[in-house]
């Protein structure tokens, strides 16, 4: 059956199952793997990098 073919019924009982398996709604809970991919490579990397810089800080700061 193509995408073109199938019923709005269907449509939606496919699209649930997506939801089941790849949940993006926060009642699933949020969790690292989340904020990781929906940020990408880059965006995770500015994190890291800030949070380092921010542990540096801290310390020369406060230590």
């Amino acid at each position: 059956m193509n995408r073109d073919d199938e019923t709005p019924e269907d449509r939606r009982e496919r699209l649930r199952q997506r939801e089941l398996k790849h949940p993006s709604s926060s009642i699933h809970g949020s969790n690292l793997s989340d904020l990781v991919g929906g940020l990408g490579w880059k965006g995770t990397g500015i994190i890291i990098v800030l949070l380092i810089l921010g542990l540096v800080l801290y310390f020369v700061f406060f230590h």
